[in-house]
């Protein structure tokens, strides 16, 4: 299948191209770089067929020309970014994707995967959330991907078959790694500096989920029959992957001896919490099957960091945390208000 990857260049993209060229796919890439120089180790080569680099918001009907399906990834992509500009990311998160919708439909490209948030769940006192439970969005980042599954679904219909991702969220290696992410951001912690930090009381409820597993359900997605998942949400992880956020910064703790644990002076809970079910996607993709948990993971990207030699300035410099970059750029004047490129990439 020829598949074209949104946002290619980033954390969760820089994993899912290889892996989709590996499973006999025809990856092509989308990314405007905003993260290209983001890397902590090599990004593996040839891992698309062609890589075009331009804004989401530009992107032509003719360079979907052939895609039999779509990945869409390319967002501003956590809250923090989200809350840099909301208008910004409404119109980056939520219309660029309805157009970029409207042009696949137009082209024929009857596939189209979307990567959402467990996020829309936001706060929620339901120890089961489903993907039919309410939606309690608190973040601009979230709302956009409630307002763009509502956006996609318009479009279904027997030529146009999306599919929503509800990914819980991500943690491990990815070459452009992101350390402002819960479980990588502990590791990082503890491993520059010998305290992992919480900025809360760490009492928080969050699903985690590992990138290659994120990758591993697009592709089951890509390859089951259409009618399975047309149209259909799905919760991305597995339930015993449900983890108060303190209980995470002890097994950083357990990974690293001699690391302590510390919390912000009268840290108060972080409003987003919220435990998930995960039957559905065992459902509706049988063949997935998560292989990572949070305590692997943590060990793999421990390993990495001691690989790589990753150092204190590097943890609280700019190239691992996206709002950094983004403010960099724009600092640098090398994007405009409007995080467009000013220069050619």
């Amino acid at each position: 299948m020829r598949v074209l990857v949104t946002g290619n260049l980033g954390y969760i993209g820089s994993v899912l191209t290889p892996m989709l060229m590996e499973r006999g796919h025809e990856a092509y890439g989308f990314d405007t770089g905003f993260f290209d120089e983001c890397l902590l180790s090599s990004a593996p080569e040839n891992s698309v067929v062609v890589q075009h680099r331009a804004d989401i918001r530009e992107i032509q009907e003719e360079q979907l020309d052939g895609m039999e399906a779509i990945v869409h990834l390319s967002a501003l992509s956590n809250d923090p970014m989200g809350e840099l500009d909301p208008g910004l990311t409404h119109r980056i998160n939520t219309l660029a994707s309805e157009r970029l919708a409207m042009m696949a439909k137009r082209a024929g490209c009857s596939r189209f995967v979307f990567a959402s948030s467990c996020s829309i769940y936001g706060q929620s006192d339901d120890h089961s959330l489903t993907e039919e439970s309410t939606f309690n969005p608190l973040t601009a980042y979230a709302r956009s991907k409630v307002e763009t599954e509502a956006i996609l679904r318009k479009f279904a219909d027997e030529d146009f078959s999306p599919t929503f991702m509800r990914n819980a969220t991500a943690y491990g290696f990815s070459p452009r790694i992101r350390l402002d992410i819960a479980v990588n951001n502990l590791a990082a912690w503890g491993f520059t500096t010998g305290e992992v930090k919480l900025l809360s009381d760490g009492r928080s409820w969050r699903p985690m989920v590992h990138v290659r597993d994120i990758c591993l359900a697009v592709c089951e997605a890509l390859d089951a029959p259409r009618e399975t998942v047309h149209n259909e949400a799905l919760n991305v992880g597995v339930e015993t992957e449900n983890y108060q956020i303190r209980a995470i910064a002890e097994m950083v703790a357990e990974a690293l001896p001699g690391t302590r644990v510390t919390f912000a002076e009268g840290a108060a809970a972080d409003a987003r919490s919220y435990n998930v079910s995960f039957e559905k996607i065992r459902r509706v993709l049988p063949k997935f099957e998560t292989r990572w948990t949070v305590r692997s993971g943590i060990e793999e990207i421990v390993s990495a960091f001691r690989e790589q030699g990753l150092r204190d300035d590097q943890f609280h410099g700019r190239l691992y945390t996206r709002l950094r970059q983004l403010q960099y750029l724009l600092a640098e004047r090398l994007v405009d208000s409007d995080l467009r490129w000013k220069t050619v990439v």
